[in-house]
């Protein structure tokens, strides 16, 4: 589709909200099913370095759970998480056929109904928590860039590592090592509750609210990919060894805590230095697409 405006021609590329519904019912079902190839790697790291019988006894466990999984297309953990999506729309694509966020969420129930995935979201979280009964309505985040494509990308997201997340408003004064101990604070209060081993997603700098989705956004990043700027690749390196010496180990103790450490940080006010924590259980499941 071509459109003449201010005498400038520029193309619009359409893409049917069919095919988004059908793309992410497919990524709901692709990440209860396949743990992502990096974190099963990072599983099998953990069980040649853990020092705990009763660890390794664990991790074997887990390691052999993700594998039945993957071959027989079953979901990875009973909790199938809430579906977080995030997008980024090119500025040149025009959806035909129905609204984004109605497509995704027709993605979502049709994943979950059709992949027999436990649902878990409640359309009203204090008087009426009524199941919604097809796992909708998702967690959506939209981006417009440059470009004529769609990319989405999903997590699922469980609330036994969810409600272990926190975030702590510190002021500049706190510096780096208030981050660490920020972070290790939040570690150490959800102790073995979150299913340890896990990934810890840290989002510093923005607001109270961007810094907890930044902490989200951490967690989609592969755990054996360490920070561009070398200043956080080393915080990074810090906290998971902190993380790890803490005894927490893989559910029963040892010293395979946490998989990795992943840090994202933005702009903030000269006043502030908020540090948001996600936590995420060994299910680290996500998967991504492109439209």
């Amino acid at each position: 589709m071509v459109f003449n405006h201010f005498k400038e021609e520029f193309t619009v590329r359409i893409i049917q909200a069919e095919a988004i519904t059908e793309a992410v019912a497919k990524l709901c079902k692709d990440t209860a099913y396949y743990l992502p190839e990096d974190v099963y790697e990072a599983l099998k790291k953990g069980r040649a370095t853990e020092k705990s019988p009763v660890g390794c006894d664990v991790l074997d466990q887990i390691i052999k759970n993700a594998e039945i999984a993957r071959e027989e297309d079953r979901p990875i953990c009973q909790d199938t998480g809430m579906a977080i999506v995030f997008a980024e729309i090119g500025q040149d694509v025009h959806i035909e056929g129905g609204a984004f966020e109605d497509a995704v969420n027709a993605g979502v129930s049709k994943g979950y109904v059709d992949g027999y995935l436990r649902k878990s979201v409640v359309k009203e979280p204090i008087f009426n928590r009524v199941n919604t009964k097809d796992n909708t309505p998702a967690i959506i985040y939209v981006r417009i860039v440059p470009g004529d494509k769609i990319v989405l990308k999903l997590a699922a997201k469980g609330f036994g590592s969810e409600n272990k997340s926190g975030l702590k408003m510190l002021v500049p004064a706190d510096g780096v090592e208030g981050v660490k101990a920020a972070v290790l604070d939040i570690v150490k209060h959800a102790d073995c509750n979150p299913c340890p081993p896990i990934v810890v997603g840290v989002g510093v700098g923005g607001t109270m609210d961007a810094a907890a989705v930044l902490s989200k956004k951490a967690l989609l990043r592969p755990t054996n990919v360490r920070h561009p700027e070398p200043e956080y690749a080393k915080l990074e390196e810090e906290l998971l060894e902190m993380v790890n010496k803490t005894g927490i180990g893989p559910q029963l103790g040892g010293t395979t805590t946490a998989m990795a450490v992943n840090v994202e940080y933005m702009p903030t006010h000269i006043a502030g230095l908020p540090v948001a924590v996600t936590i995420n259980c060994h299910a680290m499941r996500h998967k991504e697409c492109e439209l």
